[in-house]
């Protein structure tokens, strides 16, 4: 119950619609009870006429409350039908009629509140975790995958609403239309009630049996759907490298693998979910078969029980059975609930390790410098940077070159903070950026990346999140400098054009084209680039080579580069090699070195 604590937290501002849903639920569990107990004074008009009261009966004690109810129903009955049996007939049919149908209004009244209480959890919670996505760190979504945490924000939060939150529902009305029914039937027969409770407990013993390894298999069907859900994420984004290497097949049977273990896993859960219901069904006739043997002799034999109450009170067992049963079916709900809430809950109250300090410094203006002092990091086991320092003055262009693996990259996600340091510090005009809070930090910096990534959206609105609210002059003005607006006036719509899912509707250049624009349009003081124009033709270099020295001009840039020919202007040339730095100086000093450096530009130049 733990998990269903936590996530009834969600309830709070909906908790009018719960009060509004407990108030018509007791109202439905009481008319629920009188509806059927309203039975008995119909069949005494049918089988016994001749019990008529013609004497206003007077109540004497609770002990003869029963009798005093009868009797009052009976002489309303003689009252009105005035000798006509037809007229009295109908008009305890006309009770029953209206007790049915206040039932059923009060029913529904609780169930059109409750839905707002259920869907509004269900949206606080996909918000919750949809927020708690975007502020974890990139190392976390590194180890899980993506699949896994898109069934988690849909499917297990659903898997959440139908069985958890459905279980608000039977909280009140099922177990107080159990308690009234029990009332009138204790009422009717003490006796009977009494022998009716042996085998109540037995019941529930064999219900709860079969729902104890429901959890276990909830959850090996969630994990596989998360499965499925990633080979289709992964599928979709790699399409092109799947058709070009021929290897559909291998993910076809990848899928198929995984969707036969859901299928096998599902047949399980549901097969014994399904077995809720005959049980119950079965258990449910066995205690009225019981209560006709029983009640049968209270009846015939020894005659302390007239026959219409008897069916009466068989019609208020199967009344009393009938919410029995939804509980039993709704305990199999709670165990598949907890598996969904476990996983749910597991992304909630994930601790983000890059937390921020309280009351963290608020800094929008660079002024001095970009330092980084005796830092050292480490992914996992092997340290990737150990012991580097590095001081990048306002204005300035350090560059950082060596070959993949050397720790370039690395050095982008630490200054913006997806990652914290393991030692050493790194400060901003002396201040260490863990005193920073993390928007005004990265509002600092201009990121531009290898891979352009782009949203599914228009070309303006792509550009525009560089600043928000941001004008269409602004954006204009931004595209120009990143030497975009000319093919983007050539699109069908010009700003207004979709460039589809991940920008695949545009080249490569002219997708980081407009990742520069975006860049461009946030104006920061601080800009990283980070192996902007590797992934290009020489045309599309050139264009956003050009585009990428406009917005450097008056900017302190950190350029990590893969075509040295791009940083030959430089103002300092940091050479890398395993995480730690071999030389460093301009262009020229380093050429002179006969070094790495002059190593690594007569590669390049020859291939």
């Amino acid at each position: 119950m733990d998990y269903f604590k936590k996530i009834l937290r969600f309830a709070k501002p909906y908790r009018k619609y719960g009060y509004l849903n407990i108030f018509f639920n007791v109202l439905y569990a009481l008319f629920s009870a009188l509806a059927f107990a309203a039975l008995i004074p119909t069949l005494d008009v049918i089988f016994y006429p001749e019990k008529k009261v013609t004497n206003k009966p007077v109540y004497e004690s609770l002990g003869k409350a029963k009798e005093y109810i009868l009797e009052y129903v009976n002489y309303s009955v003689t009252q009105y039908s005035d000798g006509d049996q037809m007229k009295g007939l109908i008009m305890v049919i006309s009770l029953v009629l209206i007790l049915f149908l206040l039932k059923n209004l009060f029913n529904y009244l609780a169930m059109y509140f409750i839905t707002f209480l259920r869907n509004g959890v269900l949206q606080d919670v996909r918000n919750a975790m949809y927020q708690k996505i975007t502020d974890l760190p990139i190392s976390y979504f590194s180890e899980k995958r993506k699949g896994d945490v898109i069934a988690r924000v849909t499917s297990d939060v659903l898997e959440i609403q139908h069985s958890f939150l459905s279980i608000l529902e039977l909280i009140i009305r099922e177990p107080l239309t159990m308690l009234f029914t029990l009332l009138i039937m204790f009422g009717i027969s003490p006796k009977l009630t009494l022998f009716v409770f042996v085998f109540i407990p037995i019941s529930g013993l064999i219900i709860s049996k079969i729902g104890k390894s429901l959890k276990k298999k909830s959850d090996r069907v969630q994990k596989e759907q998360g499965e499925f859900l990633s080979i289709v994420e992964e599928t979709l984004g790699g399409l092109r490298v799947i058709k070009a290497f021929n290897a559909e097949n291998r993910f076809i049977i990848n899928f198929k693998k995984s969707t036969n273990r859901f299928f096998k896993f599902s047949n399980s859960l549901l097969n014994r979910q399904n077995l809720a219901s005959p049980t119950g069904e079965f258990l449910g006739i066995l205690v009225i078969g019981v209560l006709l043997w029983y009640g049968g002799q209270l009846v015939i034999v020894e005659k302390s029980l007239d026959a219409a109450s008897f069916i009466g009170y068989i019609a208020l067992a199967y009344n009393f059975l009938t919410p029995a049963k939804a509980i039993s079916k709704a305990s199999y709900g709670v165990q598949k609930g907890n598996a969904a809430a476990e996983r749910v809950l597991e992304i909630l109250e994930t601790e983000n390790p890059i937390a921020e300090k309280e009351n963290p410094i608020e800094k929008s203006v660079f002024e001095n410098n970009i330092v980084l002092e005796n830092i050292s990091f480490k992914y996992e086991d092997e340290y990737v940077l150990k012991d580097f320092s590095l001081n990048v003055p306002k204005g300035g262009t350090v560059a950082l070159v060596g070959q993949s693996g050397s720790g370039k990259s690395t050095i982008a996600n630490l200054v913006t903070r997806f990652y914290d340091v393991n030692q050493g510090d790194i400060k901003i005009d002396g201040i260490n950026i863990k005193e920073l809070s993390k928007k005004s930090l990265r509002g600092m910096l201009g990121l531009v990346t290898q891979d352009s990534i782009l949203f599914n959206d228009t070309v303006g609105n792509n550009i525009g999140l560089g600043k928000e609210g941001a004008t269409s002059d602004e954006i204009i003005e931004a595209a120009k400098i990143a030497n975009a607006h000319d093919f983007i006036m050539e699109l069908p719509k010009g700003y207004d054009t979709n460039i589809g899912d991940s920008g695949n509707k545009l080249s490569g250049g002219q997708k980081q084209r407009l990742s520069i624009a975006r860049a461009v349009l946030k104006n920061p003081p601080i800009m990283i680039l980070d192996e902007a124009t590797s992934a290009l033709d020489t045309e599309s270099e050139r264009l956003v080579q050009d585009a990428l020295e406009k917005m450097m001009q008056n900017r302190t840039s950190i350029v990590i580069a893969h075509r040295l020919s791009t940083i030959q202007n430089a103002d300092n040339i940091v050479v890398l090699q395993k995480g730690e730095i071999v030389e460093q100086g301009s262009h020229n000093e380093l050429l002179s070195k006969n070094g790495t450096y002059k190593k690594l530009v007569t590669m390049q130049s020859l291939s």
